[in-house]
């Protein structure tokens, strides 16, 4: 199969090693050294410990209209940045092309293909002006959950810290012979797979982590263990996790575990630095409205209140736009002996 990975990064990275070591024709999207190390050497995967597991060389450009035409494309940027390549996708199609968003949050496509009183309706955090809804036909959309926490070691360098399942679901909840076929690419490559009758129901799943200790982390500069082994920490996570939760119902979704069950499984993940906390030691923008301010907006549009995770946010935009004046990173520093 012809995949492209939009965005080689740690997902992106880890996703292109497996598949084009499974034996797909891999292209991936990439700038800066991370892009020149690929050219030059290809794309290494490494485990916890650093011992390499995979190897694999790939085609690799700057501009996704240099691609070319693909049977898969996968969107592994943050949220923020689809909306400047969502009007580019169109070079990398053929007509039945099929895009899996892999975004962390609630999708600028959550209720498209979903049926009910607000079929069609637009998310506008994370899709202020249309460009995505208007860019990309929802018919070529396979939903998708992202697991596995993996970090850039070095660039060309992936390491995997914890996980390798990448639910998948069609939008509209049926079980479709394309679904079916990804998730076959997938398991072929080493990784777990399922399609999934309620791809809308994971996604909540998942953002009940997202929404909270990633912007909590990137604020104490903790890990996920040490936040939820923090009693006021592990509670204000709590808390706007319930918040979550009552959206999600108010929508009717349905979440398969508990709370307190879901943090147990973060804190096993251990010593892991958010990709927030990574944002913000590395400068880069943060993906806060996708992860935080998306559910804002839903608990306004179902009538429930989200007074918590409103206020953590309007924390960590705050220090995102510092970040932004002072063109700068906040790392925690050791104090000199």
């Amino acid at each position: 199969m012809k995949i492209c990975v939009v965005g080689a990064g740690a997902i992106g990275g880890y996703l292109a090693v497996l598949l084009a070591r499974a034996g797909n024709d891999v292209t991936v999207i990439a700038r800066g050294m991370q892009l020149s190390a690929i050219r030059e050497d290809g794309l290494r995967l490494i485990d916890a410990q650093g011992a390499e597991v995979a190897h694999a060389r790939v085609k690799a450009t700057a501009d996704l209209r240099d691609g070319g035409v693909q049977d898969l494309v996968l969107l592994t940027v943050k949220a923020h940045q689809v909306t400047p390549i969502a009007p580019h996708l169109h070079a990398l199609m053929h007509e039945d092309t099929v895009i899996v968003p892999m975004q962390n949050g609630i999708p600028w496509w959550y209720f498209q293909r979903h049926g009910g009183d607000y079929e069609g309706l637009a998310v506008h955090t994370v899709d202020p002006s249309g460009v995505l809804a208007r860019s990309i036909d929802p018919a070529r959309l396979i939903g998708c959950v992202v697991y596995p926490a993996t970090t850039v070691a070095r660039p060309g360098v992936i390491r995997h810290v914890e996980g390798n399942r990448f639910p998948l679901g069609e939008l509209d909840g049926t079980e479709s012979a394309r679904a079916l076929k990804i998730s076959q690419v997938f398991v072929d490559a080493g990784l777990k797979s399922p399609v999934l009758p309620d791809i809308r129901a994971e996604i909540w799943l998942k953002l009940w982590g997202n929404l909270s200790f990633n912007p909590i982390s990137a604020l104490a500069h903790s890990t996920l263990v040490d936040l939820c082994e923090h009693p006021l920490a592990r509670e204000l996570a709590r808390s706007m996790m319930l918040e979550a939760q009552a959206v999600a119902t108010k929508l009717g979704r349905q979440l398969r575990v508990t709370v307190d069950r879901r943090i147990e499984g973060a804190a096993r993940v251990g010593r892991h630095k958010t990709s927030m906390l990574q944002d913000v030691e590395a400068g880069r923008d943060l993906e806060i409205d996708a992860l935080v301010g998306s559910v804002i907006e839903l608990g306004a549009l179902t009538g429930v209140p989200t007074p918590h995770i409103s206020s953590v946010y309007a924390c960590v935009k705050l220090l995102s736009q510092t970040m932004a004046l002072e063109k700068g990173a906040v790392r925690m520093m050791p104090l000199a002996a």
